[in-house]
């Protein structure tokens, strides 16, 4: 006997049972889940950490190529969650998109892991600063560009649906501290991938680093195989979303509809009959904002339009309130999308710090030298001790002023992250011109190999800036998408953030190109050339910090227009889970 929640627009599955003695979700269900997410992150962060050494040393790629191709894997993995959402929330359901990507992401791994094996994969070596080294042939590329693709797909399956899914066990409106446990919930998750991240951005780069790139992709690739272990063995526990409608189609259905009948005029929002929705549909008639489209659910001639029992006889001819509001919704929160696109790139610049930190002293002592890639660590570690401090003694504290249960609102998490964001490219900037000015003085300017006199540990404080504005502003944006969806649109919410994202390291490869195709012409040293010692890396950052800057006064813009942005999601399924109206079927 199976049951759903009246009026959700996606079906919950749960036995009688389930839902008495919650055998499902819960709990028990977490080790399963962020294990999957963890591992993935784990294997997916200890790759992408060290590329840049890896194409630079193996594959002969500039500085500037190298780090395009690092923009553009990034902008592909975080263009596919979008794909994987869609997939997810119209068809197959999170879990089963969930596990195809985690075993996809584990056959991109291994395919990386034989570019490493194969010594015919790779160019043969030669020494960097001998300018005679061979550039890799198109199947060389075509099999390192391979794996990149296939990890691609597969963080679409697992990214935008892996944080959904975690919050499914646990979302449940009728608790009054359902916000508070979700906000924790969200904060918690975050800590325990970040943790995962910095166990990958030490031991996974220190094993490339001290035992070669064979062991060293053979370790994620491991864990890879391990991620998609552990989620198919809790497949009994989860509680599934099952998909019910296609969102894309719904969305496409309101767009032809109301161009359909955009000659009409729009009636008084309140004209009761006129507005075609669903029977015991909370919405009875759409709201005022962007009420174009309320055209898509005007009811024309009500013996064409609707079957007996009451439902649009076409669908590509008349839509439901509903369908029309959570359109609405999407299109709503585009222009506060929109300025998570800078600081994506701000916080994908992994490759350039990792080459400056190559040139730097990285003894931790006379024994010990930290890997290049692995100050990146001290971001991670900043973003997860903020995470655990907001949560346990700001939030009750900050809510005694702000009498809000979150403490901050989202609007103010975002633009806190992204005047961080500001600071840590301004910090980039100086500290630049600190280790250019001290390798030129050491006559280093034509030895880019050699070590500058200067630790690399100058490098934290910009980690850690970065680290603060994305535990503001990372987090914030994800729990404002998907406050403001319901549930049923729960992974498309989660995968805007991935999107901005992916815009953000397209951004970010434009801006290598222009500022190397510019900067380069009439014969001068690029500023990002491939010696850090003659180009000028800190130019490149102030060019970012000012794009930043701007960048901030556009989300203070957006802000305002966008009005209120506390959780009023009060869809379908919502209203129906406080009644607790559950239908035997």
């Amino acid at each position: 006997m199976e049951m759903e929640r009246k009026g959700s627009s996606s079906d919950l599955v749960k036995t009688s049972e389930d839902v008495l003695d919650g055998k499902k979700g819960g709990l028990k269900t977490m080790p399963f889940i962020i294990a999957n997410e963890a591992l993935e992150r784990l294997a997916s962060v200890g790759l992408s950490a060290n590329m840049i050494m890896y194409l630079k040393n193996e594959y002969h790629l500039t500085n500037a190529r190298g780090q395009i191709t690092l923009f553009w894997w990034g902008a592909i993995s975080n263009f596919t969650p979008v794909f994987g959402a869609l997939l997810s929330d119209s068809y197959l359901g999170r879990y089963y998109v969930i596990a195809l990507g985690t075993f996809i992401s584990f056959l991109g791994m291994v395919v990386l892991w034989l570019t490493a094996i194969i010594k015919e994969a790779r160019p043969h070596r030669c020494k960097l600063d001998s300018g005679n080294c061979l550039k890799p042939d198109i199947g060389q590329l075509a099999l390192l560009l391979s794996s990149f693709a296939l990890m691609a797909i597969g963080a679409g399956g697992i990214r935008p649906c892996s944080l959904a899914f975690g919050a499914d066990q646990f979302d449940n409106p009728a608790n009054p501290t359902n916000g508070r446990i979700l906000q924790s919930f969200f904060n918690w998750y975050y800590a325990s991938v970040c943790i995962s991240v910095l166990i990958s951005v030490t031991v996974i780069v220190y094993i490339q680093t001290q035992f070669g790139w064979v062991v060293g992709f053979g370790v994620p690739a491991g864990l890879m195989l391990l991620a998609t272990i552990f989620f198919l063995l809790g497949f009994g526990l989860f509680i599934k979303m099952k998909a019910k409608k296609s969102l894309l189609t719904g969305f496409a259905q309101v767009v032809a509809v109301a161009w359909k009948t955009k000659h009409l005029s729009l009636l008084p929002v309140d004209s009761n009959g006129w507005y075609h929705h669903e029977k015991d549909s909370r919405f009875t008639f759409p709201t005022h904002k962007l009420r174009f489209l309320n055209k898509a659910c005007i009811i024309r001639n009500p013996e064409k339009d609707l079957n007996p029992n009451g439902t649009a006889s076409d669908q590509w001819n008349l839509c439901t309130v509903q369908q029309v509001e959570e359109f609405k919704a999407l299109i709503k929160v585009i222009p506060m999308w929109s300025t998570g696109i800078m600081i994506a790139v701000t916080l994908s610049q992994h490759a350039f710090p990792v080459l400056q930190a190559n040139t730097m002293d990285r003894h931790l002592n006379s024994h010990f030298e930290i890997p290049a890639a692995s100050y990146g660590l001290f971001g991670i570690i900043t973003l997860t001790i903020w995470i655990a401090i907001y949560d346990r003694i700001l939030v009750p504290w900050i809510s005694k002023f702000t009498k809000k249960p979150r403490g901050l609102t989202f609007k103010q998490r975002i633009g806190i992250g992204l005047l961080f964001s500001c600071a840590a490219q301004a910090v980039a900037a100086l500290v630049e011109r600190e280790r250019r000015a001290r390798a030129q003085n050491e006559g280093l300017a034509k030895n880019p190999l050699s070590q500058v006199n200067m630790s690399a540990f100058w490098l934290v404080p910009q980690h850690c800036l970065t680290g603060l504005a994305e535990a503001f502003n990372a987090i914030g944006q994800i729990e404002f998408y998907y406050s403001q969806f319901p549930k049923s649109m729960a992974s498309i919410g989660v995968a805007l953030f991935s999107l901005g994202m992916g815009f953000g390291n397209v951004f970010g490869s434009l801006i290598v190109e222009i500022v190397d195709h510019v900067s380069s012409k009439g014969g001068k040293v690029s500023w990002v050339s491939n010696n850090l010692n003659l180009g000028h890396y800190d130019y490149y950052y102030w060019v970012l910090c000012l794009l930043s800057v701007g960048n901030l006064f556009y989300f203070i813009v957006c802000g305002w227009a966008y009005g209120s942005d506390e959780d009023t999601r009060f869809w379908e399924e919502d209203q129906a889970e406080k009644k607790g109206e559950i239908v035997m079927l």
